[in-house]
């Protein structure tokens, strides 16, 4: 029975190394599996990857696109309607000229029609300064480059008018604080 048991031995550690090897095999190509399914993964990864920051680059640029054209348009409407409001509140002025022309066809007394036309016009300018609009005081002040654009230097009829405006050819305009028109003035020298 020794040598049956010694075959016996023999048979099974034949069959564990053939059974070793079966799942050293079998290991290894699991591990190869493994392997190549990481590779294609990972492959896969580095071709999707520059498609999703391209897909991402491609919808932001979209965005972009669409919020410069939206805010252009806006901006483009704004600077259209952006007069609406003073011309709507210098309309009844312009119907005041109207109502004024046509009332001082046959009129005589020109005191009445000087005083007509100073109410309308008083009533332009709180129309303007409640706009913003300012008058500029320039005669009797020192000249400012800032302020004046000198068209005239005249002889300075008094000494203290030297470096001084002697006169406003055309007024200056500040539109809140910011200078609108600049005067036009006669310097004395």
């Amino acid at each position: 029975m020794s040598v049956e048991n010694e075959a016996q031995e023999a048979y099974s550690q034949e069959e564990q190394a053939s059974n070793s090897k079966e799942t050293e095999q079998q290991e290894s190509a699991e591990q190869q599996v493994d392997q190549n399914i990481e590779a294609d993964q990972a492959q896969e990864s580095q071709t999707t990857q520059p498609d999703e920051f391209r897909e991402k680059f491609v919808r932001l640029y979209a965005e972009f696109e669409n919020y410069r054209k939206r805010t252009n348009q806006e901006r483009l409407d704004l600077i259209v309607t952006a007069n609406a409001g003073l011309l709507k509140d210098l309309l009844p002025v312009l119907d005041d000229f109207d109502r004024a022309i046509t009332n001082n066809e046959n009129l005589d007394d020109a005191a009445a029609l000087r005083e007509g036309f100073k109410l309308i016009q008083n009533k332009f300018k709180q129309i303007l300064l409640s706009k913003g609009l300012k008058e500029m005081e320039a005669k009797g002040h020192d000249f400012d480059s800032d302020l004046h654009e000198a068209i005239a230097n005249i002889p300075a009829p008094e000494d203290n008018l030297k470096g001084k405006v002697v006169d406003d050819v055309e007024k200056g305009y500040f539109l809140n604080e910011k200078v609108l028109r600049y005067a036009k003035v006669v310097v004395g020298q």
